[in-house]
């Protein structure tokens, strides 16, 4: 089953997909309007069966869950909400000990991020 990872912000929505019983980054897109269509491609693309979305603390939670019943809605795909506390410490971390430069991190944290919710809910 191929499931998509999303770190959702108000910025960036970094996406993961799974691989198996594995977690991969897959890319950072700008939140745009058109965001949802293109995650909708995506999902076609990469024959995703479920979207997990990391939920995370503080005021930010509404905007999440009316962007993923906006992404369940167009996609007819189920939308799990998955804890995504410390994620894009967690991803700022692994990327720092893999040796990654500050503008690398940068670019990439929110993918990392997406795949290290995507790699919890797949191990749970």
């Amino acid at each position: 089953m191929r499931i998509l990872g999303i770190d959702y912000g108000l910025r960036k929505i970094g996406l993961a997909i799974s691989v198996g019983e594995l977690a991969e980054p897959l890319s950072v897109v700008s939140n745009k309007q058109s965001i949802i269509n293109k995650i909708s491609k995506i999902c076609q693309k990469h024959e995703v069966e479920k979207i997990i979305i990391g939920l995370p603390e503080g005021k930010i939670v509404e905007k999440v869950k009316e962007f993923g019943q906006k992404v369940a809605e167009l996609t007819g795909l189920p939308v799990i909400y998955q804890d995504e506390s410390l994620t894009s410490k967690e991803a700022v971390a692994k990327m720092i000990e893999a040796g990654k430069k500050r503008k690398a991190r940068q670019r990439f944290e929110d993918a990392i991020a997406a795949a290290i919710i995507l790699q919890s809910y797949i191990d749970n």
